[in-house]
């Protein structure tokens, strides 16, 4: 006899959305340019009516949120939310992250950067610059952060994903003059973790709106190539830790795939989970599914790489 197939409980994904966390809030905000953001053309879009507050958009002046661990190790995270390009996801793939990590003894420095779509002139390198800027922001407070330990890991998230992927790749890339003793210092992640991370900018694996937000509705050949990070992975590309769910509607697995490709290749392959579940965006996931253990892998990662 046939036994009839069991129910299966639905995967509690954390929401992104909703009103602006009061942790968010109550977090330190550390300007990336207090002397002025770099570039022209910023132009503030309408929102659409069915974004929360959570989904940051219009950001003229980029910014990093501080949160910090009540009993540090010394230790500091750049975390880049995604979007698409379009918004900032400061719940889901911001504050639950920081939340996770601060538990472990990391600060925290979660990334509002500039989108490409809002008027930005050199829209395809405004995103990458801020993510430069913001490491070297990380080390020259160190000190006073309570940040002991110089290497510093980059997490990312979907098209935040992409940008942490181009920083891993890209982070000596001349974007524009520099403006104060900060941009000398040094922008080189010491490690990478990727999240369900956009990698290819050509069908049939991208994310086309991250992708066309980014680039524009008809890139040439050599911009494409430029903000393709698996073009970029050399000998000098830090380690790579890979998270993606094999279920991802909105952003393939094929695309963590590439990614670990590019970096076997070179002569450093990523530590890679690949879940059976999780869709997109679940940010540090569910807690009833074995997609939410990648936090728990993560910082077993970064400590083997100590």
């Amino acid at each position: 006899m046939t036994k009839p197939a069991q129910a299966v409980a639905p995967l509690l994904i954390p929401e992104g959305g909703g009103p602006l966390p009061r942790p968010w809030i109550e977090a330190q905000c550390v300007p990336l340019w207090p002397a002025g953001v770099p570039g022209k053309g910023f132009a503030p879009r309408e929102r659409r009516a069915d974004w929360p507050q959570t989904f940051l958009s219009n950001i003229a002046e980029p910014e990093l949120r501080l949160f910090r661990a009540a009993r540090p190790n010394g230790k500091a995270l750049l975390v880049i939310p995604g979007g698409a390009y379009n918004f900032v996801s400061i719940r889901n793939e911001g504050v639950d992250v920081a939340r996770v990590f601060n538990a472990a003894g990391y600060h925290v420095y979660v990334l509002v950067y500039r989108l490409p779509g809002e008027g930005w002139a050199n829209r395809a390198d405004v995103p990458l610059m801020d993510a430069q800027r913001a490491m070297r922001v990380i080390h020259s407070r160190a000190a006073q952060d309570g940040v002991s330990d110089p290497d510093i890991a980059v997490i990312g998230f979907s098209a935040g994903g992409h940008l942490a992927a181009s920083l891993l790749t890209e982070f000596d890339e001349k974007l524009a003059p520099p403006v104060d003793a900060i941009d000398g210092l040094d922008a080189r992640p010491h490690a990478g973790i990727l999240v369900y991370p956009v990698i290819s900018m050509t069908v049939p694996y991208t994310h086309v709106w991250s992708a066309q937000t980014l680039l524009g509705t008809a890139p040439d050949v050599a911009l494409i190539a430029r903000r393709s990070p698996v073009q970029h992975v050399t000998a000098q590309t830090p380690p790579v830790f890979l998270v993606h769910a094999l279920d991802d509607d909105a952003v393939p697995y094929q695309n963590s795939l590439m990614m670990a490709d590019a970096l076997t290749k070179a002569g450093h392959a990523p530590e890679m989970h690949l879940f059976a579940e999780g869709k997109h965006g679940f940010g540090i996931g569910p807690s009833n599914g074995s997609a939410g253990q990648w936090t728990a892998l993560a910082q077993k990662w970064l400590e083997r790489l100590a």
